[in-house]
């Protein structure tokens, strides 16, 4: 079978990482599946892809509705036969949909990757169960609980995302690592991979920093935050300065294998308000990295408190600053927490595991089951 999967989104995250460690997988396992991916032109994700090499085309993406990328989707259908579209984003979605009016596509399946419900406006409802989606693969079990506008529910299926070993290299000492990100000198590493988006909640990362830093006065720890730098950025480097954290706290910006970054973390901390689930997760828990969470989207799924991590309610700063506190002064607490998450992420979340189940979902559409 062929598949093509689409991608119409500008920034390079967990989502366009599970797209390659899925090509990844299904070429070494799964070689029945060829695998071609549709990406922006001229963007991080291109980059990648072309570093992983994986086999890939492009369209140009300017706006919402560029019909171009439409148009590409058509071509490669008829030029490549294509028996499968696997589109990740709801851009893609709609500029699918778009090109489906036009000529007979495949059939599609998307992937929820987020944990914010669908809109109840019926251009949106009308998006999501277009008829030619014979699944939405949702990436959590809280992914799926909100996709209650969806008439045909036997099309959802839940998937977890899998964690692909070989692209965690630790090519690097931490004491590199801290030297690169210029750390000072005898300074505990509290650390955030993620995009400046509005989900991710960086607000509240900056007030865990502000309780620490001049609350409960930990000059001994310093803020790593590394990420794409997006519309909210510049609202956090002004409240950076407003809680005078410019000498406790670095915005790096994007940087490429982000998660190599990881070794040198003192204790990872997530502030989303909303997530389907994490890449970082996963990361985190194979470099045996401390975990203090907020207990959105799909994340208690994977942590659980007091177990492998610990988690807090979203916006809740000063008890996140608390647990991390608690990671610091505990160690042997801390540990028995990474070696449960190290554990749990290799028996649970492999992209074998995902590549399998993807795959099984692929041959019930084609052979038009309904399970």
């Amino acid at each position: 079978m062929k598949i093509l999967h689409l991608s119409a989104v500008r920034s390079w995250g967990g989502g366009e990482k599970h797209i390659e460690n899925l090509c990844l997988e299904m070429a070494e396992h799964h070689p029945e599946a060829t695998n071609i991916v549709l990406c922006r032109k001229g963007d991080l994700f291109e980059q990648s892809l072309q570093k992983q090499n994986i086999r890939h085309c492009t369209s140009p993406v300017f706006t919402n509705f560029d019909f171009r990328y439409a148009l590409k989707i058509m071509v490669v259908c008829r030029k490549e036969d294509i028996d499968i579209i696997h589109i990740h984003d709801p851009k893609a979605l709609a500029l699918a949909i778009a090109a489906d009016k036009f000529t007979n596509l495949p059939p599609f399946i998307f992937s929820k990757k987020t944990s914010f419900p669908i809109k109840n406006r019926k251009s949106t409802l009308y998006k999501y169960n277009y008829p030619k989606i014979r699944r939405i693969l949702c990436v959590s079990e809280e992914s799926k609980k909100v996709m209650s506008g969806i008439v045909e529910e036997f099309k959802l299926k839940q998937i977890y995302h899998g964690f692909r070993p070989q692209r965690e290299k630790q090519l690097l000492k931490p004491e590199v690592i801290r030297k690169t990100l210029k750390i000072p000198e005898g300074k505990k590493i509290i650390g955030n991979i993620a995009n400046h988006t509005w989900p991710k909640n960086l607000e509240t990362f900056l007030k865990v920093a502000h309780h620490l830093i001049h609350k409960n006065d930990r000059k001994d720890v310093h803020f790593v935050q590394i990420g794409g730098f997006d519309r909210e950025t510049p609202g956090l480097q002004k409240k950076l300065k407003e809680l005078r954290l410019e000498e406790h706290l670095n915005f790096y910006g994007f940087l490429p294998d982000a998660s190599s970054c990881l070794p040198a973390f003192d204790v990872l901390i997530l502030t989303s308000k909303s997530e389907g689930l994490p890449n970082v997760i996963y990361e985190a828990a194979f470099h045996k990295i401390p975990i203090v969470s907020t207990n959105v989207g799909g994340i208690p799924e994977i942590v659980s408190h007091m177990e492998n991590g610990l988690l807090a309610d979203a916006f809740n700063a000063e008890k996140l600053a608390e647990q991390i506190i608690f990671m610091l002064e505990n160690k042997e607490t801390a540990k028995t927490f990474t070696e449960a998450a190290h554990k749990n992420l290799l028996k649970n979340f492999t992209t074998k595991q995902m590549a399998r189940e993807t795959l099984q979902e692929y041959k019930d559409v084609l052979n038009e089951r309904r399970i």
